[in-house]
């Protein structure tokens, strides 16, 4: 199986079923995040205990790409420290935006296959909104709301 077939495969499975739906009521950060070029609109539920993501969580309505994204990105994300989420973000805008990412990906996991989206330069905004909005709620906590424009 190829990392095309993989991607679809992965996107699928997460957009029909999302990992951590839900809204964590005790948060320590609560960020929304909104694509006005296709409609996405998510918020991120982020709980640290200390400088560790105890737990993360996402609701709202998107594509399949953004739905999957979000789903993937709260899997990887708990009991990350917040420099390690911090990086992991540095890692998937790199992974998504540019064009030879020179990036292990076998070190990228699960999160290797939103490699994909690149070839569909309509969709990295739809991948990437969950990403922008956990980075503005873990350095601006009480921020107004994220968009990709």
């Amino acid at each position: 199986m190829d990392l095309k077939d993989l991607y679809q495969d992965v996107v699928v499975d997460h957009n029909r079923s999302p990992r951590n739906f839900r809204k964590i009521t005790d948060a320590t950060s609560v960020q929304e995040g909104f694509n006005p070029l296709c409609g996405d609109k998510l918020t991120v539920y982020l709980k640290l205990d200390g400088d560790r993501i105890s737990d993360v969580s996402f609701e709202g309505s998107g594509c399949a790409i953004s739905v999957a994204s979000a789903s993937l990105m709260t899997e990887t994300l708990k009991g990350k420290s917040v420099a390690q989420a911090e990086q992991l973000f540095e890692m998937m805008h790199t992974l998504l935006t540019v064009e030879d990412p020179k990036r292990d990906m076998e070190s990228m996991g699960k999160l290797a296959v939103l490699s994909g989206v690149r070839e569909y330069p309509s969709r990295v905004k739809c991948a990437t909104l969950c990403w922008h909005t956990l980075n503005n709620a873990l350095k601006n906590p009480d921020s107004r709301p994220v968009s990709t424009e």
